[in-house]
């Protein structure tokens, strides 16, 4: 059997987007394989074709590009960015007094919400905190390695000539009253034991966001509590997710297959978001090239610039008059990562521990497959 030609190798690597369909979506029985050819598993065309690239790098938000692998493949790094890296986060919040209008359990759970950060070779010391059960009532017991504690201590008072500006009609809480906003920068972090070596001075256990608003008060009422942290996974509580978000997207094509110029190019460009299309001026060697251009030398056209702005909204697809002259597909094996750290990991470290973790389970099925051989 004849190998595929370049346009059917092509062909198969987009999905074709029309006015309300999308084609091509289907996937053989094993991915990137086809009946009648080999595809024979390659390690160099592997390392020819898989690539990562940057596109914007912050400390807590991240793209990039991933390329050359499966949807499959794509999708468990996904899975493992939202559900299976370990972080620290409030666990039990032990309430001594609590006289503000928000109640015990909401408290509890916001404070719960607060991401938390420090020292990362810290954070990679703690060990998992077993909660005791009924059956083993010693096997949870906090301890300097597995539990962080923090403390809450705040009151609400008036300032000083506070109750006779309110009196004369002041009304800004600011000018009235002291302490009447909890942010989470009032949480205090208690170290305890060799947490002192592994947080240190300017790592400390403490919020990311310190200003996060925890409840408001009035004079008169009071909050004291303590809190443990432990570490977590986002399989058992959201709050335990290492991101906002970590989601993917097929890279857009667009393939302009005819002309477009003059105010047809105009309207096409507003088609799509800012910076997708650009206008290009028709020239001499554009009309030699394409007789449909000759008598328009010196008009705009329609050039991708692009594609990767587009959100495939198919609002082109709309206009009768660009039916014919373009298609829209996205690329299969092309995936446009984002990843928002909520802050006590950078957004590119967690991309490299979801590859850790996938590699440990590759290898646990790996024992697994020759445990059964060995039977």
């Amino acid at each position: 059997m004849a190998p595929p030609s370049a346009e059917e190798l092509v062909r198969r690597k987009k999905l074709e987007v029309g006015v309300e369909t999308v084609s091509n979506q289907a996937s053989t029985d094993f991915p990137g394989h086809w009946p009648g050819e080999d595809h024979e598993w390659d390690l160099e065309y592997f390392k020819n074709n898989f690539n990562i690239i940057f596109h914007t790098h912050q400390p807590h938000d991240t793209s990039f590009s991933l390329t050359g692998v499966d949807t499959s493949v794509a999708n468990a790094f996904r899975r493992i960015l939202l559900s299976e890296i370990p972080t620290l986060a409030i666990e039990d919040v032990f309430i001594y007094q609590n006289t503000s209008i928000i109640q015990d359990e909401v408290l509890a759970h916001r404070l719960g919400l607060i991401p938390l950060c420090g020292s990362h070779d810290g954070l990679r010391w703690l060990k998992w905190y077993k909660k005791p059960t009924d059956d083993d009532e010693g096997s949870g017991t906090p301890s300097d390695y597995n539990t962080v504690i923090l403390k809450l201590d705040v009151e609400c008072k008036w300032q000083e000539g506070g109750l006779a500006r309110a009196v004369a009609g002041e009304t800004d809480p600011d000018k009235l009253y002291e302490g009447h906003n909890v942010y989470a920068k009032d949480l205090v972090w208690e170290p305890l034991g060799q947490q002192f070596t592994y947080f240190p001075a300017g790592q400390e256990i403490r919020a990311v966001n310190e200003d996060i608003l925890i409840v408001k008060m009035r004079p008169g009422q009071k909050i004291q509590l303590s809190m443990h942290a432990i570490k977590g996974i986002g399989q058992d509580h959201a709050k335990f997710s290492p991101v906002a978000t970590a989601s993917y997207r097929l890279l857009p094509t667009i393939d302009i297959v005819k002309p477009i110029v003059g105010p047809d190019a105009k309207k096409f460009a507003r088609c799509f978001p800012r910076g997708v299309i650009k206008l290009d001026t028709v020239t001499a060697q554009d009309v030699a090239a394409n007789q449909d251009l000759e008598g328009q030398e010196g008009e705009p056209k329609a050039a991708v610039d692009d594609a990767m702005k587009d959100t495939v909204s198919r609002e082109c697809l709309r206009h009768p008059e660009f039916k014919d002259k373009v298609k829209l597909g996205r690329v299969r094996d092309h995936f446009i990562f984002r990843v928002e750290s909520t802050g006590q990991w950078e957004s590119d470290e967690l991309f490299l521990e979801s590859v850790k973790l996938l590699k440990v389970k590759c290898q646990r099925i790996k024992r697994g497959l020759e445990a059964l051989r060995g039977q």
